[in-house]
């Protein structure tokens, strides 16, 4: 049998607060990549700090795009000329 995390709430009082939403990681990535469709700069704000997102900025400057990153924003403008292929 698995047991998934939970959570036990008592009392009687209502819950309140807030949760900040971290970025996913399966939305980050399509739209990194579309950033290869325009010349134009493109902030892409609360992108989560993973592995495949560091794989995939490299793989775009490789491309020729021009990234800057920090505070879960990725920031990407023209840079060099495009190379016709990506290492693999």
């Amino acid at each position: 049998m698995i047991r998934l995390p939970k959570l036990i709430i008592q009392g009687g009082r209502r819950l309140r607060g807030s949760v900040r939403v971290s970025g996913s990681k399966n939305s980050a990535l399509p739209c990194l990549f579309a950033t290869l469709l325009t010349d134009e700069k493109c902030v892409l704000e609360n992108v989560p700090d993973l592995k495949d997102i560091d794989t995939t900025c490299l793989l775009l400057e490789h491309l020729g795009k021009k990234i800057a990153r920090g505070d879960g924003k990725v920031t990407v403008m023209r840079g060099k000329p495009a190379e016709p292929v990506a290492p693999y």
